[in-house]
């Protein structure tokens, strides 16, 4: 497993992203803002924002190594050059979800919920990353980074609401909706 990543992702008036919407789905809002920075790493200057959500990558929590071989097989790399379309899900979950033990997180989440299936249905066309902010102390618990071509626009709609209908996102407190093109 590469070692954790700190990702921080800073929304303002510079970076390299374009802020094209950001609505709360459920909960609080963050400001409005322009663009968006996404800055890798512990020791790198971060620019000045209105709002800096900071997460790092960590091993997959929920997956049995089937899925997990799936998903690397499937899952192509960020940055590709011709996804200029992006979405940032920022979630924060209920105490209630975090009172349950892992296995029965995971019975709703992998399970009941059948989230690791439904997001492998859409790659390789949209990829993703998964950001942790919970281990941090940060508002949000996860910050899960999409990229995808335009023409995926589409499959990106279907597969987010999808999510939100399962049980699973019964337990989601805060969610904010932010889409990105470059």
């Amino acid at each position: 497993m590469p070692r954790p990543l700190l990702v921080s992702f800073v929304g303002g008036d510079t970076g390299r992203w374009q802020v094209t919407h950001l609505a709360a789905v459920t909960g609080s809002d963050l400001s409005a803002v322009e663009r968006m920075a996404v800055v890798e790493g512990r020791n790198t200057a971060l620019p000045v924002g209105a709002w800096c959500l900071r997460g790092v990558t960590s091993n997959d929590r929920y997956v049995e190594r089937p899925e997990h071989s799936q998903l690397v097989n499937a899952q192509e790399p960020l940055g590709r050059t011709a996804s200029t379309c992006a979405a940032l899900i920022p979630i924060r979950k209920s105490e209630g979800w975090w009172d349950l033990t892992q296995d029965e997180r995971r019975a709703i989440l992998a399970q009941r919920s059948a989230h690791i299936a439904t997001g492998l249905r859409y790659l390789p066309a949209v990829a993703r990353r998964l950001h942790h902010g919970r281990d941090l102390g940060e508002q949000f618990d996860f910050l899960t980074w999409f990229e995808y071509r335009p023409e995926h626009s589409g499959a990106f709609e279907e597969l987010v609401g999808r999510l939100r209908e399962t049980e699973e996102w019964t337990f989601v407190e805060s969610e904010v909706d932010i889409r990105l093109v470059r």
